[in-house]
């Protein structure tokens, strides 16, 4: 006969078996897997770094944003490389998941270390909003497309989204292993679209067969007039604020660090090699991406879709089956790893979470692994809060590209000055060149986030810059609350165990005679206290009259029944007066046990109040004084007694 509960039973039936933690070693990713389900992320913002650039561009410089692209694209690979050889020095020196939280507590201490803390927590919730929205509009962009008549497909962006990310949660909480296999795939899926659609171009290209997109199609980005954005000394500003948007294809580059606890031995060596493969991957396709808009002029759509990367293969592969063939391929190809990166952050929030927690910056219970040995609590939080981010968004990839890069780049920030401070207490070989290139990384990545913040600061960046502190503020309390705790625990004296108290007196509160009252009062006296009362608080006088006639004819308990007068009917207030009366001497201790009748109905619940909590939060803060509730199942009673049996009392 099975004792789990029915909805222990549903959750083994959706999740599966569970995992013992000796299982722990076999969840470990290797490199190919790990490659796949750790940089879907990283290589999927290639999916629309290059069109967040263009949406700047084009509006003010017209047709010449397609030549500006390019060195633009130019300085975002510089960037991508000087942060590669940064996180390869972190996960050489830091093979504990945390990243940039790892080297900024190392480095700094853990006060300081918060500011990566929330940068990498803040960079989840919004990666996980902003991959699945990019996701669903290139599944759109398909459908505008490929079919006429399907334009009208806009007004499911957000729910198709939202069932996204139940989806991702949902193969999270079944395990790392499980999720592996099911999310790597997508990512080389993409890798060879996105591969023949630039064989095909470069093919096309070489025939001067490469046809150009149409700049005045209803519903493109407006084009402005080349000189206006010169003319108006905005040059400089345009090109740093279409830099910070394409930032955005760097996004994901530091999950590998965040989750180098899920990579086999020796982790360090297979997390750089994973990391150098992923980042070399990533220029290959942002590079590709840019050159294509720049012959093809394929301009992003003020709504989103069709996006530039589903215009491209468009041109790229023509019309005809095997053109649409071509398309249909490497649109799925985007959106699964457009949805498979943001399943990165389910990977890693919660490690880091755990390690946050571990710190005691968090709450304990993110350090809990659950019924598959993944981090339940963590995987539940993430989708909670990424599913308020989009619901307030309404999905918008450009609404949320203005919250993603400033925690990226923040984090970037930190790793890059840890690793500094790291590189100039030690004498090293090629030490000057390290310092240098981390110095680089972290100084170029805070411009990143000053001008995000500056340029996208009305756009809604500013409920970022709002939070950073306040996220700090809220990790730095939790800690001082333990740290609390744990100095408490250290200034008792020895022997603190012991019972300082003479006499102990044990109360029973009796709201009414039945099997919940004499279970308490059996447990009363298996406390062997010098005296054990059975008190009820006479709120109604003549329902206290009949309890008490009662309890005199019952023989079931030989502790006679006291009635306390509480006319004013604060039941609360009168216990804590008995329970300062009984114990004002400083010599007597009183335990206070409060039945609890539980009932699996929804009858049951509503016929019956529960006080208990209430009167142990009244007595709680009382000096010499314990409250004990006693829960009762009163519906397993109730079904023994019909049986015929007599009701048990445990």
């Amino acid at each position: 006969m099975t004792l789990d509960r029915p909805a222990y039973r549903v959750k083994r039936r959706l999740l599966g078996k569970p995992l013992t933690t000796e299982h722990i070693s076999d969840e470990k990713l290797s490199n190919r897997t790990a490659l796949g389900v750790l940089a879907s992320d990283c290589i999927s913002s290639s999916a629309y770094g290059s069109e967040e650039m263009l949406r700047v561009l084009v509006p003010v410089v017209g047709a010449a944003a397609f030549t500006m692209i390019m060195p633009v694209t130019g300085a975002i690979l510089l960037v991508l490389l000087l942060l590669t050889l940064c996180y390869s020095d972190v996960v050489t020196l830091y093979t504990r998941a945390g990243g940039s939280y790892v080297v900024a507590r190392e480095n700094f201490g853990p006060n300081v270390a918060q500011v990566a803390a929330v940068a990498l927590l803040v960079d989840y919730i919004v990666t996980v909003a902003v991959q699945v929205s990019a996701g669903t509009n290139a599944l759109i962009s398909l459908a505008h497309l490929v079919g006429d008549n399907w334009t009208g497909l806009d007004h499911l962006q957000l729910p198709v989204s939202v069932a996204v990310i139940v989806l991702l949660a949902y193969g999270n909480l079944r395990g790392i292993r499980e999720a592996g296999r099911m999310f790597a795939l997508p990512a080389y899926l993409f890798m060879t679209a996105i591969g023949l659609v630039l064989l095909a171009a470069a093919v096309r290209g070489l025939t001067g067969e490469l046809p150009h997109a149409d700049l005045e199609a209803e519903g493109v980005v407006p084009l402005g007039a080349p000189g206006d954005g010169w003319l108006y000394g905005a040059s400089l500003f345009i090109v740093l604020r279409s830099f910070a948007n394409g930032g955005s294809s760097l996004t994901g580059l530091e999950a590998i660090s965040n989750g180098i606890s899920a990579f086999r031995e020796p982790q360090g060596r297979n997390a750089r090699r994973t990391l150098i493969a992923m980042s070399s991957v990533l220029a290959v396709l942002v590079l590709g991406v840019s050159t294509l808009a720049h012959y093809t002029h394929a301009v992003p759509y003020t709504d989103g879709t069709p996006t530039v990367i589903a215009q491209e293969a468009r041109l790229v592969f023509g019309g005809g089956p095997l053109g649409t063939a071509g398309l249909v391929f490497v649109q799925l190809a985007t959106a699964l790893v457009l949805y498979t990166g943001a399943n990165t952050p389910f990977t890693g929030f919660p490690f880091l979470a755990s390690f946050v927690a571990q710190d005691r910056f968090l709450p304990r219970l993110l350090t809990r692994r659950g019924h598959r040995l993944a981090f339940s609590n963590g995987i539940i939080a993430l989708a909670v809060v990424s599913l308020a981010l989009l619901l307030a968004t309404g999905a918008s990839v450009d609404r949320l590209v203005a919250l993603y890069a400033i925690g990226v780049f923040t984090a970037f920030t930190m790793a890059g000055a840890g690793l500094t401070a790291y590189h100039l207490r030690r004498r090293e070989r090629l030490r000057r060149v390290k310092i240098t290139v981390n110095a680089l990384a972290a100084v170029i990545s805070a411009a990143v986030v000053l001008i995000f913040a500056v340029t996208k600061f009305t756009e809604g960046a500013w409920v970022v810059v709002v939070i950073f502190p306040l996220g700090v503020w809220a990790l730095t309390r939790i800690n001082r609350e333990y740290r609390h705790e744990a100095a408490a625990l250290e200034r008792l004296p020895t022997g603190a165990d012991r019972p300082r108290a003479r006499r102990h007196q044990v109360f029973v509160l009796v709201e009414t005679l039945d099997l919940a009252s004499l279970k308490a009062l059996r447990y009363a006296h298996e406390l062997r206290p010098g005296t054990v009362r059975a008190v009820h608080f006479a709120i109604d006088e003549s329902y206290a009259r009949r309890l008490s006639a009662a309890w005199e004819r019952t023989s079931a308990t030989s502790v006679a029944l006291e009635l306390v007068a509480c006319p004013d009917r604060r039941l609360r207030h009168a216990m804590r007066e008995l329970a300062v009366r009984t114990t004002e001497d400083g010599e007597t201790s009183l335990t206070v046990l409060v039945p609890r009748r539980m009932y699996a109905n929804a009858l049951g619940k509503l016929l019956h109040r529960g006080t208990g909590e209430k009167m142990a939060r009244a007595l709680g803060q009382l000096p010499h004084v314990a409250v004990t509730i006693l829960p009762f199942d009163a519906s397993r009673a109730l079904r023994v007694l019909e049986s015929g049996h007599a009701p048990p009392l445990d």
